[in-house]
């Protein structure tokens, strides 16, 4: 299962990297500011100094490396997880959070913030401005709940803890 989890680390983590390289470095979206892709999606550049959302705002000049070091210390207790992973799902889940995870530490140890540009909007509602680490993230945390329930629904089936 190990495997499974390191996979979905690796393609999250580059496709991550590799998004916000184009943004940064080819788009040059820092310059532009926002681009209008659909009528309820842009790419609207926002350096997040906070955790997922902007919680935990850190704009001193530890913030970025104290939230660095508590999120290597989240990945290191989901390699421990993994390690102990039942099922593909549940590898792959805590790989896709895993790897989302470094690749948000990367950027704080780069840039000293996280750079965030995905932004959904409608009807005069507008979702946080995320990335695709983040999108792993919570994708990852929905997978983990899912597999939870599907253990649940197993074990029940198989007559076990009744």
């Amino acid at each position: 299962m190990v495997r499974w989890g390191a996979v979905a680390a690796v393609l999250v983590f580059a496709a991550d990297q590799l998004s916000k390289y184009w943004i940064l470095h080819v788009l040059q979206l820092p310059a532009v500011g926002q681009v209008n892709v659909l009528p309820f999606f842009s790419l609207t550049m926002v350096w997040n100094q906070g955790v997922t959302f902007g919680l935990l705002h850190q704009n001193t000049e530890y913030g970025p490396w104290l939230l660095a070091a508590v999120s290597l210390g989240v990945v290191v207790a989901l390699a421990i997880w993994l390690r102990r992973a039942e099922t593909r799902l549940m590898a792959t889940a805590l790989g896709a959070v895993g790897g989302g995870a470094l690749g948000n530490v990367l950027d704080r140890v780069r840039y000293g913030a996280v750079v965030d540009f995905l932004h959904l909007h409608a009807f005069g509602l507008s979702w946080y401005v995320f990335n695709v680490a983040d999108a792993a993230i919570v994708c990852g945390v929905g997978a983990l709940m899912l597999d939870s329930v599907l253990t649940r629904s197993r074990l029940r089936a198989a007559g076990v803890g009744q």
